[in-house]
């Protein structure tokens, strides 16, 4: 898809996110048609070679591609195929790219329903900040077929530096979900942390300078998990048991000092079901075992040793 012979864009949604990615289609050379609920959204890009539409529709009459970058799939689904909806105004055999993210399951249903009148989807979230947005720097995480990716691909580019193809249809969002349910947690946990650390008068930047040295602060996916339970090893570096012993001792000394712990009091409860699942002498990150053996989830053999 080169820009000079490119096809016709109707991109949908100019919020924090879509306006920046929309100006670096322009950027690149796309033809873009352009609309946003807002008016004030779509006059963010009257410096552009974007055209305003009236509407979803009128945005996307005759066009080859549709993005949609919406707050909730329920919108993505309204301004596709609602009243005056761009679905139907679009080339056949369209395809259309929602980079929003909303409901996986929603999600799928929209992507049958505009196979359903002769259209293609990808499910495309982005991840990173509104900085990466204006830089073009983001991440695509792409799920729909991958000679739809490829087609795409160009278009990816103008926004992002990262394009991952995670599999089928629907892999995309749930990539996406996977990484903002680890991000939101890990965002309680590490308040959670500090402001322990603040109930028992310690100094916050020299709190924060240690934690970012050890594999508390720098991420367990980065730094144990590789090493051990995804390599295969789970020979007790730091054992269940005494990551159980330890919480505990962590969480009196929050009482002590009334500071809440909720997701520390859930961990107990996970730390404690090691020894009814025989795992109690294993390393640390087996709980990643625990939890698939909790789920009833298959694992690899080689770490389950």
């Amino acid at each position: 898809m080169n820009p000079a012979i490119a096809p016709s864009i109707a991109f949908i949604g100019l919020g924090v996110m879509g306006g920046p990615m929309a100006r670096n289609l322009a950027a690149a050379g796309f033809r873009l048609a352009v609309f946003d609920q807002l008016p004030a959204a779509v006059q963010r890009l009257s410096d552009t070679s974007c055209h305003p539409a009236g509407g979803p529709a009128d945005a996307a009459r005759d066009a080859d591609v549709t993005i949609t970058m919406l707050p909730t799939t329920h919108e993505v689904r309204e301004v596709l195929l609602g009243s005056g909806g761009a679905a139907r105004a679009m080339r056949a055999n369209g395809l259309v790219i929602d980079m929003s993210t909303g409901s996986a399951v929603e999600s799928d249903a929209l992507a049958r329903d505009l196979r359903a009148i002769g259209l293609r989807h990808l499910d495309a979230p982005v991840g990173r900040s509104p900085r990466e947005a204006v830089s073009g720097k983001l991440l695509v995480m792409a799920g729909g077929d991958a000679t739809d990716v490829e087609e795409a691909r160009p278009l990816f580019e103008a926004m992002a530096d990262t394009i991952v193809h995670v599999g089928p249809s629907g892999s995309g969002i749930r990539l996406k979900l996977v990484n903002n349910y680890m991000s939101m947690v890990t965002m309680v946990l590490t308040g959670e942390a500090l402001m322990f650390a603040a109930k028992l008068g310690l100094d916050r930047r020299t709190v924060v300078d240690v934690l970012s040295t050890t594999a508390a602060g720098r991420g367990q996916l980065l730094t144990n998990f590789p090493r051990k339970v995804l390599a295969g090893d789970i020979t007790p570096d730091f054992p269940l048991r005494m990551g159980y012993k330890d919480l505990n001792l962590a969480l009196d000394l929050a009482a002590s000092v009334g500071a809440p712990l909720g997701l520390g009091a859930y961990a107990r409860e996970m730390y404690a079901l090691a020894k009814s699942w025989g795992r109690s002498e294993q390393d640390c990150t087996a709980m990643l075992l625990l939890l698939e053996d909790i789920a009833h989830l298959p694992h690899d053999e080689a770490a389950d040793s």
